[in-house]
């Protein structure tokens, strides 16, 4: 038996993953971002190999994670979640700067972020897990939460494009 939607028993954090393609950036909603190792400090991210973030972050080997907060307006999702970045430039009017790697780093609707330097990278069919070095993070807002996956599908009832690393489809 398969039942798929044990899966969403799963914790995960909602957040913004940026990059940076010589004078261009671009970033989308991920939900599987971990920390791999305490020292050196790493992270993990997974992201479909159709989003153009993806194609930055392949080309400068570097990417900025921003933390949502469970406030997040579900338009700011939207913009990174559901239109590309081959449309449109998904920071504009978006309260960002950039950081230490020159990742746009959000700082609105955020509860801290994270920019990292990738070591290693991995192929699993649909997406790439890059491995990277934390060069920089810092807490931005210490009376918020961070939003989960759970959260934002069951309380924002947000919902979850194909391209996601959590997608399938539902039982109706």
């Amino acid at each position: 038996m398969l039942d798929l939607d044990s899966l969403f028993n799963l914790s995960y954090g909602m957040c913004i993953v940026s990059s940076k393609s010589e004078d261009k950036v671009n970033g989308c909603i991920v939900n599987t971002v971990f920390q791999v190792t305490p020292e050196p400090p790493m992270v993990a991210i997974s992201v479909n190999r159709g989003n153009l973030t993806w194609d930055y972050i392949k080309d400068s080997g570097v990417f900025a994670v921003s933390i949502l907060a469970e406030e997040a307006p579900t338009l700011l999702m939207g913009k990174f979640g559901f239109r590309s970045g081959r449309d449109f430039n998904k920071f504009q009017d978006v309260q960002h700067r950039l950081g230490e790697t020159g990742c746009p780093v959000v700082t609105d609707s955020v509860v801290g972020f994270i920019e990292a330097e990738v070591t290693d990278s991995v192929d699993v069919e649909t997406h790439t897990i890059f491995i990277a070095k934390i060069v920089a993070c810092q807490c931005l807002c210490d009376d918020k939460y961070p939003m989960t996956y759970n959260y934002y599908r069951d309380v924002k009832h947000g919902r979850t494009p194909k391209s996601a690393a959590t997608y399938h489809e539902t039982k109706e």
